[in-house]
């Protein structure tokens, strides 16, 4: 069995901030593979679905961020799940937004959320690591997870959630592994085109 958490904050005042792209994944996922409807239930939001032969919970904890940690720690009580069987899916400024990555274990990064899950949990768990990028400013980074996202930014944000559930189900039905491959590889930059000889007949100066 497997647990996938998405992080983010309960209420409208919240829906659709950069923050809350957990929230939107997992109701992503949900959609995808016809989850039967979210019932209250570990601190939070939580149903059933199948994956690639596995049984998945989806968890969106109501417990404001910084408590994520108490909403995951009661689901993954209660089914006997190891942390290396549960995926949280989160913001990340260090990843322009457009961007999915995977983890498994490893810091939190000034993360409010997964600090309070490694708290309760260890670090062991996997991470779908959504990228969000970085405010203009520095400084502004509260101000920034909480804002909502520019119209422009939507198509980007639109083609990452179906990215992060590429991602989820190569995880679950293959491995962390072949998932990291697939998706953390950096591209390659393409080589720069080759200079064009000088032809006016002058030849270089001699050394």
């Amino acid at each position: 069995m497997w647990i996938i958490a998405g992080l983010g904050n309960p209420g409208p005042k919240y829906d659709g901030t950069r923050h809350n792209i957990g929230f939107e994944v997992v109701d992503a996922i949900a959609r995808q593979f016809g989850a039967m409807g979210f019932q209250n239930n570990f601190h939070g939001e939580a149903d059933k679905i199948r994956i690639a032969g596995e049984t998945v919970l989806l968890v969106k904890p109501m417990t404001y961020m910084n408590l994520s940690g108490k909403s995951v720690q009661a689901a993954a009580a209660f089914f006997k799940v190891k942390p290396e069987n549960i995926l949280v899916v989160h913001d990340d400024l260090d990843l322009p937004l457009g961007s999915v990555r995977v983890k498994k274990g490893g810091g939190h990064g000034g993360h409010n959320g997964l600090r309070d899950i490694s708290a309760k949990l260890g670090n062991n768990y996997g991470r779908i690591r959504m990228g969000i990028g970085r405010p203009q400013f520095k400084g502004a980074e509260a101000d920034y997870v909480l804002g909502r996202y520019r119209g422009e930014e939507q198509a980007k944000l639109d083609a990452q959630v179906d990215l992060a559930l590429k991602a989820m189900e190569k995880v679950i039905g293959e491995s962390y592994e072949d998932a990291q491959m697939l998706f953390n590889q950096k591209k390659k930059k393409k080589p720069a085109p080759p200079k064009k000889e000088n032809n006016d007949g002058k030849g270089a100066a001699d050394p």
